[in-house]
């Protein structure tokens, strides 16, 4: 390529209908979420673990402020999800999917996703109570095999009988085990407050955000309007008045609570990025004529890797007059890399700087607000900045595998990031429940011992869990909700 005008091929995602950068990115967001928990607890680095619970004893600091990569994942993961909610309801509604359908298969996603965080934490071992210590090992491993007839998604060539008959059983195997288990903290038996928090905060977005998306696909300002409500609740759901009413009226203690609505500041904005990323999936050409050369391309891709290591840095030590500084030159590089785009994906690109810019020099203008950027309690700080990386790392991930068609690494991301469910419990289901009942997991402690080659065991058992899903996805196993 030469430094001036040239032609470059590049070819659309690999699955139609699939944008291959927002799939890494959530393969990305999956996986060091599974690390962070498969690391040693206590001995580590401060870094190297939630901000707001740093070692040795881990106990929760609210008045810590500051960032880690850990802190990271969750919101990347959201911000996936927002962006995913076009490619999933979008081309349905032009089929002719009516907006009250639309709002069924909403409904029908949440509830599944509710299901599901209240059916892992009663598989976990370390929840379940058992006469025998190999037990618990084998319920958990029982409740991973029990969600492929739930959840998976079923050839088009089984019949729909067959298909049917496979889920009832599942799913009624699954209602006779856990009518058996107890467990070690109160309530004994199964009850609907012992939820995983994570994947109820999914649930909630998934379904306020979907249903944002359906109420202004077609308007983004209006969308974007949005968010002053919810910054009204943010700011009065706590003060008597028609915030705290409704808060109150549609909260179920111990279940679920409105305030959970506040992480759609992440789902919204990753819904008008998924609206811009469909747009481009339609309209790209083939044989896109280029006026970006390597080098350019190479720094709005550095960019956003070197983007995210300021914040993290930065936020964390507390320089944050300094990392603001650094952001905004950042962001006005970027900008300029991006100027007088010439065709759909430099377009793409443009748009993509453009909003990750203003998300996230929004977050650092609210850094100072609510004690300083915190994951827990969430801050504005964090939703924005959070935001405004993942958009700085769509762009990177798009370059390497539309742009250049990298995939080696990025791949393995990728299928990990389209079949997310197995992912996220394919570490505490599969894989540490095989070693367990076979007898290996102590013995893999025993020469792992210590801080960083504990970690190593974390890193290695991470990349043997991305191996296998990838495997689930090559062979088109997916769980879907």
């Amino acid at each position: 390529m030469t430094t001036n005008s040239t032609v470059m091929t590049a070819t659309r995602p690999s699955a139609i209908g699939r944008f291959a950068a927002l799939d890494a990115l959530r393969g990305f967001a999956i996986l060091t979420m599974v690390l962070s928990g498969a690391i040693p607890f206590h001995i580590l680095p401060s870094w190297m673990y939630h901000c707001q619970v740093p070692p040795p004893d881990h106990k929760f600091d609210p008045n810590i402020p500051g960032i880690t990569w850990v802190d990271l994942v969750f919101p990347f993961f959201l911000f996936c999800l927002g962006a995913a909610i076009p490619f999933a309801l979008q081309r349905r509604m032009e089929k002719g999917l009516t907006p009250l359908q639309a709002s069924a298969v909403i409904l029908k996603r949440g509830f599944l996703l509710f299901v599901f965080a209240i059916y892992q934490p009663h598989f976990a071992a370390g929840n379940i109570k058992a006469s025998a210590e190999w037990l618990p090992w084998f319920y958990a491993l029982l409740g991973f095999l029990l969600l492929f007839p739930m959840m998976m998604r079923f050839p088009d060539s089984l019949p729909k009988q067959w298909q049917w008959a496979i889920r009832v059983l599942g799913w009624a195997t699954a209602a006779v085990v856990l009518s058996r288990l107890e467990y070690k903290n109160e309530p004994a038996h199964f009850s609907l407050y012992r939820s995983n928090i994570i994947l109820m905060l999914l649930t909630v977005s998934a379904v306020f955000g979907s249903f944002a998306w359906l109420a202004t696909r077609e308007n983004h300002l209006l969308r974007l309007g949005l968010l002053g409500f919810l910054m009204a609740h943010r700011l009065a759901s706590e003060q008597p008045g028609l915030m705290k009413w409704i808060t109150d009226l549609v909260s179920v203690p111990k279940i679920w609570y409105l305030a959970y609505t506040h992480y759609l500041f992440i789902v919204i904005p990753g819904s008008i990025a998924g609206d811009v990323m469909l747009k481009w999936l339609r309209e790209r050409r083939s044989d896109e004529q280029w006026n970006w050369s390597t080098r350019r391309l190479g720094l709005i891709t550095s960019i956003g890797v070197v983007m995210m290591l300021v914040e993290l840095v930065g936020l964390k030590a507390r320089w944050v007059e300094l990392t603001t500084l650094v952001t905004a030159v950042l962001v006005a590089l970027s900008l300029y890399l991006t100027r007088q785009p010439t065709n759909d994906t430099e377009r793409l690109f443009r748009q993509l700087i453009c909003w990750g810019s203003y998300w996230l020099l929004l977050g650092m203008a609210f850094e100072p607000y609510e004690g300083g950027i915190k994951k827990d309690p969430n801050t504005m700080s964090y939703f924005f900045v959070t935001t405004g990386l993942a958009l700085y790392l769509i762009v990177s991930f798009t370059v390497v595998l539309d742009v250049w068609r990298i995939k080696w690494g990025a791949q393995l991301l990728v299928a990990n990031g389209q079949n997310p469910m197995i992912a996220y419990v394919g570490m505490g289901h599969l894989i540490v429940p095989l070693l367990s009942l076979t007898g290996l997991m102590p013995l893999l402690e025993k020469v792992t011992p210590g801080a960083w080659l504990g970690t190593l065991r974390g890193v290695a058992l991470t990349l043997l869990l991305a191996w296998i899903v990838s495997l689930f996805t090559r062979w088109k196993i997916y769980w879907r909700t």
